[in-house]
């Protein structure tokens, strides 16, 4: 049975998935002749229910139907072949110290381009806007649903030409209670606008920009790498105007954002040699609640291996100062965005 699991006496909770034998949102291994994310193969995965499809300088918002799938897509949306939560959980619960609830919720991914060999950091700006479009448009569907409590938006990206590598997707999974990682933010700038009336993301917007940890600033957005970095080379993505939710962005945040999301993973990967990452958008809770977030976008390159300390400290050891990383990633990110603004 899925369930949540909460710990004997922190926050901390588990999603159980026994008997599944692969992991949430898993695609056809890639020594398969063919991968079920790419264009011509539709068939393979669960119909869409929200397809972009380009026509001329037209985007069009489709569906597939029943045996008939949209071709000729830029970005598709489909529930998760193997999701981590399931809309029709057994309502069984169990009590504490053995507290558990059913993993109710929704999952869903986004294919981010038709063509496989598309990473991350070299799909350009304008997929990079569709994208963001798409994401709004469902992540606003899913908090529309029952039981939805918080929208988590996250990529795994494995580095270039290894095994592992799939084709490149977001997912997008549905909580009945807000994520421990966000609720401890929530808590921290809900104190912080109680006791002081500002928000203390603000404040570490203002205090990075310009300063030795920048990596990037756009007209809208900054990108940096934070004071105490659990990854070496993890940088943070911030809106610079304070804004909720990515449900916030105007269509100029937008383009800024995919402006910086390719300059950014674009310099990355071409300082690190294409890593494998993960990528996590950390946003408010949609729901009626006076907990809210600065929103913002984490990147953590998976470059080394936990240890005792991490894992069992909560001690996080880097052998780069995020102070050298912003160096290494701000100047080839500057060089990403001269050649894109130079594109365009």
């Amino acid at each position: 049975m899925v369930e949540i699991r909460k710990d004997y006496f922190t926050e901390k909770i588990s999603i159980t998935l026994p008997d599944r034998g692969v992991k949430p949102g898993q695609v056809i291994p890639q020594k398969a002749e063919k991968c079920n994310y790419c264009a011509g193969n539709e068939e393979m995965t669960p119909p869409a229910d929200l397809v972009l499809v380009k026509r001329g300088d037209t985007l069009l918002k489709q569906t597939d139907s029943e045996g008939d799938v949209v071709k000729n897509w830029s970005v598709r949306i489909f529930p998760a072949r193997n999701p981590v939560v399931v809309p029709n959980a057994p309502p069984s619960y169990g009590d504490s110290p053995h507290y558990s609830e059913p993993a109710v919720g929704y999952h869903y991914v986004l294919v981010a381009t038709p063509k496989h060999d598309h990473t991350f950091p070299k799909i350009d700006i304008e997929q990079w806007t569709n994208i963001l479009a798409s994401l709004q448009d469902k992540v606003r569907w899913l908090y529309s649903q029952k039981g939805v409590s918080y929208v988590l938006v996250y990529v795994n990206s494995e580095k270039e030409g290894s095994p592992t590598t799939v084709h490149p997707s977001i997912q997008m999974v549905t909580t009945p209670r807000v994520p421990p990682a966000v609720e401890v933010e929530a808590e921290t700038v809900q104190t912080s606008l109680n006791d002081l009336g500002v928000c203390p993301m603000c404040q570490v917007v203002t205090t990075e920009t310009g300063g030795p940890r920048q990596i990037l600033a756009t007209d809208f957005f900054l990108a940096f790498a934070p004071w105490v970095s659990t990854h070496p080379f993890e940088y943070w993505i911030y809106p610079k105007r304070h804004m909720t939710s990515i449900l916030k962005l105007s269509q100029k945040e937008m383009m800024d954002l995919a402006l910086m999301l390719r300059s950014t993973l674009g310099g990355m990967a071409k300082a690190l040699d294409s890593p494998s990452f993960t990528m996590v958008f950390h946003s408010s809770s949609e729901k009626k609640t006076t907990k809210q977030i600065h929103w913002h976008i984490e990147v953590y390159p998976r470059r080394a291996q936990w240890t005792g300390l991490e894992l069992g400290g909560g001690i996080y050891v880097s052998d780069v100062t995020p102070e050298a990383a912003a160096q290494v990633l701000g100047a080839s990110a500057r060089k990403e965005l001269a050649q894109l603004v130079g594109i365009r």
